[in-house]
């Protein structure tokens, strides 16, 4: 595809509005109303996210993760503590979210502080995993080299057998990450490209919101 083709791409974008007064005075609420939303319009794969990080060298990363609950502290998504990610948030836990749900012209972007959650938590979500996901988790040392695709399906089959019909363990490297959030920016897209982007920011305890420019 040669660029002038790359600049004909373009469509309108006629769903419906977002204004201050029509969101709720709580992000999380908000939140809730939108993935409802998303939800029963049956859109395929709406817990995914974009997870944005930054590590020591100051070089970003990003990658999409699944969102696996959320609640009023923030916003939990699962992962190998060994991947880069993970490194990423050991050096500097700032991080972003950005949700994007195009069959509705929304998207939806969360910044804030990321922790580890507690192992009972991650634990109990391990145990809801399929079998076959619980032993992958064992398998691969996330964002480490690997020499070919038959090295993993063989270290499966070994890890496969050697836990036979035993519960199989959380592994210690494996496990949950909250991001407690300071920022939401709830998009909209609207005709002529002047989108609605309402904010929330997080101000002494209380949640400010305001209009910014498309």
């Amino acid at each position: 595809m040669g660029r002038s083709s790359l600049k004909n791409i373009r469509r309108d974008y006629k769903h419906s509005e977002l204004s201050k007064t029509s969101v709720n005075k709580d992000p999380f609420v908000q939140f809730n109303n939108w993935f409802n939303e998303i939800v029963n319009a049956k859109i395929i794969d709406p817990s995914a996210m974009v997870l944005a990080t930054v590590a020591e060298a100051n070089m970003p990363s990003a990658r999409i993760v699944l969102l696996k609950e959320v609640d009023v502290k923030g916003f939990v998504f699962f992962t190998n503590y060994l991947s880069r990610k993970a490194k990423d948030l050991e050096t500097n836990p700032n991080a972003s979210l950005l949700f994007y749900w195009k069959e509705m012209d929304r998207q939806l972007r969360i910044e804030g502080i990321i922790e580890k959650v507690k192992t009972k938590i991650s634990e109990d979500y391990f145990h809801t995993r399929p079998r076959e996901s619980q032993i992958s988790a064992w398998v691969s040392k996330q964002s480490s080299i690997v020499p070919d695709r038959n090295f993993l399906d063989k270290k499966y089959d070994e890890l496969d057998e050697e836990f036979g019909n035993d519960e199989i363990p959380l592994p210690d490297f494996w496990g949950g990450y909250r991001l407690i959030p300071e920022y939401f920016e709830f998009w909209q897209g609207r005709e002529s490209r002047l989108h609605d982007r309402i904010c929330y920011r997080k101000e002494k305890g209380n949640w400010k919101i305001f209009r910014l420019a498309p």
